[in-house]
């Protein structure tokens, strides 16, 4: 049986951790898979990585406003469209998988829907929600209208929806999908690089180490963990926090550094590979998530959490429905998004109380068993053998 599938992103391959996941899953189950994305510096045009084939387009994200964004989906989903359908001529893939933003990257899949193939929409995030948390728009905002109505459209269009947690799949729900096309698949963290850690008894020593990694924008608040940090620097003994990623926020960020003069308190180590961030998990206290409340953050759940959780390491998250729907108080170090002096509270709370630390990690634990990614691997691969059946 002919099992092909071509995914589209809007990102780097590998270096975007769901589409990778997904895709080797793939491949692991039998599946041949072609992944068209972005071009960064360096890369070449056309390689093979784990079994993929990557077919890269000739377009680098660059950091801008509206306009600029606007400009790259356009030419980008213009690119795949025409990849997508010269490819399916030669290959007549089975499936077109789909990886949002922009959403309407699903219409890249235009010609092999119209031929009858099967079309999977992976909603990674809500666009009005990210789009009001970025931009500081209104609800009402022409802009955001827009969003919701293609979003609506992108969501037809597709046979399958799959998006990483509960409250991203309720809103979809309410909002246009039909709930028996909706599935969630989380974005758990691949043991073949978060390689599960025994956890070991968490001891007051010389240095506190907190750590950071993911995307540097602002509603993730490294403002708020940078405020905290400056306050515990004379109260945690060798108190340090690194900091992992990249985005539009990092000039701010190091100017806030710079200003409090923090030096060496504060590190930052710009990208990193996945196989290197769950080296430096080993070395650390505990992991943070200083997200701010927004429309997006109150119902994402980072996947950050479990890959702290499988490394070892407790997690200090904030107070939002989307982690709520997961963990509990006892599960994870909670703090009030955006409130600096509640999170500089909660880090003091952890150093101070190594067994408390020991504790909250262990019942974390027990929720992240309940989602390894080799539960998710299987869900996947499940799905998109029923889209072949049918």
């Amino acid at each position: 049986m002919n099992k092909s599938i071509c995914m589209v992103v809007f990102s780097y391959y590998p270096a975007d951790p769901r589409p990778r996941r997904e895709a080797e899953a793939l491949i692991d189950a039998g599946f041949s898979v072609d992944m068209i994305c972005l071009r960064n510096r360096n890369e070449s045009a056309q390689e093979t990585v784990h079994g993929v084939t990557i077919y890269r387009m000739p377009l680098q994200k660059q950091r801008g406003g509206k306009l600029r964004y606007l400009w790259e989906y356009f030419y980008f989903g213009l690119l795949a469209l025409l990849k997508v359908s010269w490819l399916f001529l030669r290959k007549g893939y089975r499936i077109i998988h789909v990886h949002n933003m922009p959403d309407v990257l699903v219409f890249t899949a235009l010609l092999p829907r119209l031929l009858g193939r099967k079309v999977v929409l992976d909603l990674h995030d809500p666009m009005p929600e990210v789009f009001i948390a970025k931009y500081e728009m209104a609800d009402t905002h022409p802009v955001i209208k827009t969003l919701r109505v293609l979003e609506k459209f992108s969501i037809a269009f597709a046979h399958q929806v799959l998006t990483p947690n509960i409250a991203f799949e309720k809103l979809f729900v309410g909002r246009s999908c039909k709930a028996n096309k909706v599935a969630v698949i989380m974005n758990s963290p691949d043991e073949s690089i978060f390689t599960p850690q025994t956890p070991q008894p968490a001891q007051k020593k010389d240095s506190f180490i907190v750590m950071y990694h993911g995307t540097i924008v602002e509603r993730n608040g490294l403002d708020t963990a940078i405020y905290a940090i400056a306050q515990l620097k004379d109260k945690i003994p060798g108190l340090e926090f690194h900091v992992y990623g990249e985005g539009d926020f990092v000039q701010q960020f190091l100017q806030i550094k710079e200003s409090l003069s923090l030096g060496d308190t504060v590190q930052y180590h710009g990208f990193t590979p996945l196989e290197e961030i769950a080296a430096a998990l080993k070395t650390i206290d505990i992991g943070v998530i200083p997200n701010k409340r927004s429309p997006f953050t109150e119902i994402n759940m980072p996947t950050r959490i479990f890959e702290c959780l499988r490394m070892g390491k407790p997690v200090i998250a904030p107070n939002t429905q989307g982690i709520r729907d997961y963990f509990s108080p006892q599960d994870l170090f909670f703090f009030e998004p955006g409130e600096v002096d509640d999170l500089a509270k909660v880090i003091l709370q952890a150093y101070e109380n190594p067994a408390l630390r020991d504790t909250v990690l262990h019942n974390g634990l027990k929720i992240c068993e309940a989602h390894w990614w080799i539960n998710e691997k299987q869900a996947l691969v499940k799905l998109e053998a029923a889209l072949l059946g049918n």
